[in-house]
């Protein structure tokens, strides 16, 4: 797993702590997405899991840590959210209990890494509590969310919490910069301001491929506009991941009413202004925010109701813009 020059301070921390007896059995790491939190619980758990600790590092050559890199070790457990599931089952948390109630096979640390700590179910956190308030002797958990509210507070209060910030701007510039030699600076800093200051969301977003379907979003946004026909922006939205492309999509709405309350300097969107400035030019504050919030509760239904039609949820959505256009009550 790749490591990321931000996560050194922190991981510096957290293994002092450890280091001097303070460390917590529970993390609860909180991120924002694709700010390197897994590696940063993958280091952590190496260095509790090796046998032969080189100070803050892990050695890298015992039996524990040859098997880590091998991504055999049976005392290191990660618990993800299933192919094609949107929450960690209780049937998954029980196994893992009854898996932790037995001896370490390596005659170490057993450590617990929980990606989406957000992502349990509240049985699934409930048959967790007593496990994560009572571990058994050198048992560790390491427990990532990137929305800290949606961790039972039950959960919150077994845990030590730290927050994993996202790097300074500089930083991370200077690291996709390492990465894609042939950056563009003002991709690079456009990819950021999307991705909240998050590099490694930033890195996956410049992918050409993705960064096309952006570009596209944003050219067929403005002909649709220019045709009032709201509809030519369907297949630009209904690809295989449109959450995205509506956060790309809500963005443009964001920076619209930044320009018209005269705040155009702090738009994400600096590629695109102009296409941005005609959607503020076309309507009113009034419209716009009632755009906004539409298109947050129709990327809410997508994420949360399951087997939705996709498609005609975007076209009904794209409708309902259409008829904000032409209202002539604004």
């Amino acid at each position: 797993m790749n490591w990321y020059p931000w996560l050194n301070e922190l991981y510096r921390q957290m293994i002092a702590a450890y280091q001097s007896g303070r460390g917590h059995h529970a993390l609860l790491i909180h991120s924002i997405p694709g700010n390197g939190a897994d590696a940063l619980c993958y280091g952590i758990s190496r260095w509790l899991i090796c046998q032969n600790r080189d100070g803050m590092k892990s050695c890298g050559e015992c039996h524990s840590c040859q098997l880590m890199l091998a991504g055999t070790h049976p005392d290191y457990h990660v618990i993800n959210v299933e192919k094609g599931k949107t929450t960690v089952s209780v049937d998954a948390v029980r196994k893992l209990i009854e898996t932790l109630s037995s001896h370490a096979q390596q005659g170490g640390s057993k450590v617990v890494y929980i990606q989406s700590t957000d992502a349990l179910t509240d049985a699934a956190a409930n048959a967790l509590l007593k496990t994560l308030e009572e571990p058994a002797k050198e048992t560790y958990f390491l427990l990532g969310s990137e929305k800290q509210e949606k961790v039972l507070a039950t959960i919150r209060s077994r845990c030590l919490s730290h927050f994993l910030p996202a790097p300074d701007q500089k930083i991370a510039l200077y690291w996709l910069q390492k990465q894609k030699p042939n950056l563009v600076m003002d991709d690079a800093v456009t990819a950021l301001k999307l991705c909240q200051g998050a590099p490694v969301a930033a890195l996956a977003l410049l992918d050409d491929s993705l960064w096309q379907k952006r570009g596209a979003l944003c050219q067929n946004m403005a002909t649709a506009l220019q045709n009032r026909d709201m509809l030519g922006l369907l297949p630009s939205l209904n690809i295989d991941d449109a959450a995205m492309a509506m956060n790309w999509l809500l963005t443009l709405i964001a920076d619209a009413i930044k320009v018209q309350q005269g705040a155009a300097q702090f738009c994400i969107n600096q590629d695109y202004f102009v296409h941005v400035m005609q959607l503020a030019s076309m309507m009113d504050r009034t419209r716009l925010g009632n755009l906004y919030e539409q298109w947050l509760q129709c990327r809410h239904q997508l994420l949360t109701v399951p087997a939705l039609n996709q498609e005609l949820l975007l076209a009904n959505q794209l409708l309902q813009w259409e008829a904000l256009l032409a209202d002539p009550s604004f």
